[in-house]
Parts: C-alpha cells; sequence; structure tokens
C-alpha cells in the first residue's frame, strides 16, 4: 500500500493488471463498487469516474445525480482471489459532486475532515479495531443459515474449532492486501471468531475495516460457509463486537501516557474519556446502527451496558488495557461491526477532543463488576446506562449538537430519517415471540 498516483499506473502496466474496482461507502456503512478497464485508470486518477448517486441509499437525489469517485492511489492493492493472470486491483474514493467539489455526504470525508482537526491541534488519532464475526453454514441453495457444526469456545483450536481453516485463509489473504494481523482466534460463542489488525492511523483503519469485512465474508462463501457481522445473530450467546482501541499522538509521542501520574494516565486522557462518556448516547445510534445491535447491548453476555469507565474492569463501557507506557490506549466496547467505521471514529475523535477543548473532569472509575450491581448499587454509583434500543439512540442522537456538527446536514437528516423508517418497520411488525407467547393464551 501507498502508492503514488505514478506507481499506479506503472505498477498497472507492468503486472498484467485488467481491471480496477473503484469502492467507496454509503452513509449506511455498506461498501459500493464500480469496475473500470485498466485503460481508463490514467483519466480515472485524474479526472475521477462518474455514477449515479441517486441510486445510492442517502445520497443524492435524482435532480443532481452525477457524482464523481475520485481514487486514493495510496489504497491500491491486487485482489488475491481474483484470475492472476488479468488481474484484478481496487482503490478506495473518495465522493465528489459533478464538478469536482466536495460532496457532504461521503463518510470517508467526514472523517478526514476531523483528522485535519485533530492534526491543527497537533494530534494524530490512532485505532486499533478488534472484529468479531461468526462463520455459518449454508443451505443446499447456497442461503446462510444460522447453524454450525462449531462447538468451541474462547481459543479453542481444532478438531473443536471448525472455523480455523477459514479463519487462517482469512488472515493470508489480508496480509496480501497489506494488512499486518496480529491475532486471531475462536470467540466465546460457537461459530464466532476474531481478527485484530495492527494499530494504524484511523483513516487507514476505517479503510482496513471496509476491506477487512469484504474480505471475511468472500473467503467464508469460497468455503461453503456465510460470514455474517450482524451483531447478535443467535440469542441466548455472546453477540459480535467491534472494539475499539484508540489514543493520541503528539510528536510521535502517546499522550495518553503519563508515568507519575496514578494508573500512569495523563490528564490528557482523562479528559478524552469524559468526552466519549458525555456523548456517547448520542454516538450509539451510529455505532450500533441496528435495531439488532440493541439484542446485543444486554447484561450477561460480556457487552457493555453501564456508562462507566475503568483502568482494568471489563464489565464498563470503557477500559484502558494493560500494558501502559508508550503503548497507553483506551477501549471502547460498545461499537459493533455493522457500523459506518469513518463515521464511528470521526465521532468518537469528536468527543473526545470536546472533552480536551473543554477540560471536562472524568468521573471516578468503576471497580467492580458492573454486571452483578443491584439496582440499588447501581444508582448508589450514578451510573447511567446506554440506550436500550434504536429509537432511543436516535432521540439521544438528535439532542447532541456535536453529532449534527460532525456528521453534518446532509448524512445527519438521512441517516435519522432512514433509521426512524427502519425502527417504525420492526415496530409494526408482529414477531414469532408474540405470536407463541399471546395467541392461545389471550
Amino acid at each position: 500500500m501507498g502508492f503514488t498516483k505514478e506507481e499506479c499506473l506503472k505498477y498497472v502496466g507492468e503486472n498484467d493488471v485488467r481491471f480496477i474496482r473503484m469502492q467507496f461507502t454509503d452513509i449506511f456503512g455498506q461498501m459500493k463498487n464500480i469496475a473500470i478497464t485498466h485503460n481508463q485508470l490514467a483519466q480515472a486518477l485524474d479526472e475521477g469516474v462518474l455514477f449515479d448517486g441517486s441510486a445510492v441509499k442517502g445520497f443524492a437525489g435524482v435532480e443532481a445525480s452525477d457524482m464523481l469517485l475520485l481514487p486514493d492511489p495510496g489504497t491500491f492493492t491486487i485482489i488475491p482471489w481474483r484470475p492472476q493472470q488479468g488481474k484484478v486491483a481496487r482503490i478506495i474514493c473518495d465522493v465528489k459532486n459533478h464538478d469536482g467539489s466536495q460532496f457532504e455526504g461521503d463518510p470517508r470525508y467526514i472523517l478526514k475532515r476531523t483528522l485535519k482537526k485533530a492534526q491543527d491541534l497537533g494530534y494524530v488519532f490512532q485505532v486499533g479495531p478488534e472484529c468479531e464475526f461468526f462463520l455459518f453454514h449454508t443451505d443446499s441453495e447456497g442461503q446462510p443459515t444460522t447453524t454450525t457444526h462449531d462447538t468451541a469456545g474462547y481459543c479453542d483450536l481444532a478438531p473443536i474449532d471448525q472455523g480455523e481453516n477459514t479463519r487462517r485463509e482469512i488472515c493470508l489473504v489480508l496480509e496480501e492486501m497489506g494488512f499486518e494481523i496480529e491475532t486471531s482466534h475462536h470467540e466465546s460463542a460457537a461459530g464466532q471468531h476474531e481478527i485484530d489488525f495492527k494499530y494504524s492511523d484511523a483513516l487507514m483503519a476505517a479503510d482496513h475495516i471496509m476491506t477487512f469485512k469484504y474480505v471475511v465474508k468472500i473467503v467464508a462463501q469460497r468455503n461453503g460457509l456465510h460470514a455474517t457481522f450482524m451483531p447478535k445473530p443467535l440469542p441466548g450467546v455472546n453477540g459480535s463486537g467491534m472494539h475499539i482501541n484508540m489514543s493520541l499522538a503528539k510528536e510521535g509521542n502517546n499522550v495518553f501516557n503519563h508515568p507519575e501520574k496514578p494508573g500512569e494516565l495523563s490528564e490528557t486522557a482523562k479528559q478524552f474519556i469524559a468526552g466519549l462518556l458525555e456523548h456517547i448516547k448520542g454516538i450509539t445510534a451510529i455505532a450500533n446502527p441496528l435495531v439488532n445491535s440493541y439484542k446485543r447491548l444486554t447484561p450477561g453476555y460480556e457487552a457493555p451496558v453501564h456508562i462507566a469507565w475503568s483502568p482494568m474492569n471489563r464489565s464498563p463501557l470503557l477500559r484502558v488495557p494493560s500494558p501502559r507506557g508508550a503503548g497507553t490506549r483506551l477501549e471502547l466496547r460498545s461499537p459493533d461491526p455493522s457500523c459506518n467505521p469513518y463515521l464511528t471514529l470521526a465521532l468518537l475523535l469528536e468527543a473526545g477532543l470536546d472533552g480536551l477543548q473543554r477540560e471536562m473532569k472524568v468521573p471516578e472509575p468503576v471497580n467492580v463488576n458492573i454486571y452483578h450491581l443491584t439496582p440499588e448499587q447501581e444508582k448508589s454509583l450514578n451510573l447511567e446506562r446506554l440506550p436500550s434500543n434504536l429509537l432511543m439512540a436516535l432521540e439521544e442522537m438528535q439532542k447532541d449538537p456535536l453529532i449534527q456538527s460532525t456528521l453534518g446536514g446532509h448524512i445527519f437528516t438521512k441517516y435519522t430519517a432512514a433509521k426512524a423508517r427502519e425502527w417504525k418497520a420492526y415496530d409494526d411488525m408482529v414477531h414469532q415471540w408474540e405470536i407463541d407467547s399471546y395467541l392461545k393464551a389471550y
């Protein structure tokens, strides 16, 4: 990775690259693409590629539908599973208006704008995601099911971990695409897996998350499986989260660390934590964007429910993992992998910077197992809870001015309207549980 425009063109010419996939992400976190041939790449890099923005949910209306994809040559990479004779590559694109001006509804632009704000203050925002997913069987017609022969638990291995070979193949493909994989393992639920890749600057991390989800689904499909990043596909077991590890660097130094302070945490880190806790209710509708997301955020399944932090304890929303020193970081445990990573990371950074700029005071850490608190103990600690459904999360989002100012009017309006419709469709539906519970009884 890290090609310049000229290096991109040279590589394509010398390595039999015939097709290039121009990839971008819509406001709901879905990857899209348009393919061009190698002969069109030079023009695409200079002028962009036109597409119909009105056909992408949340982008443009038919009255202003022509939009441009402008490739970022630094994201050029070969797609390893495509033919190696007449290779296929991909480039991640920024989305522009037809005249080349900035399109305010491009999620990647929202993150880049926020990163520029941090950069102007002297900060580099660094991120390490922990992406969980399930591998399920498909039926005779290739459609996904929620069944698995896998009976493994946390960090188990073959033969009970029946996804081990697929997980290894995913890691190898990702490495071919420029990822540095740190760890991979079986997660707590049967059929559940996690792959972690190297800490990086936030834009690269968001690009990597989108590529990661794409690769996982393709490799699973090639192995006769279905990979899902749905937060809670099965009742009674842990759901899939995407914990976000984050830190701020200034002049190459981690400003969250202060060896002489309690817990080695600087005031900068504490103010950043305070900002996150202040705005997390409003951020939740972006970080946990589905009706299904809130089936995961319930007590008893290792997902956070309360708005609290701790230097070590895993039950609160936010913790400070060990070791500290140059590796000091904050781990936010609420986001799930169905979210749009560009918007989520932009909001987390804006919330943290708000904490710094307003010099917010962090609340006392909660160092007990929150899952086991009685309602009386919870009240005595003044603990608030995350929104418990998508409707509540949307209401919190609309009350927080920081969310709207970060996302901008276009995304804020389109997103909240679409998610309100999603909630209403769910709320209007009569579910099987209701039939089973009430049809005979009443």
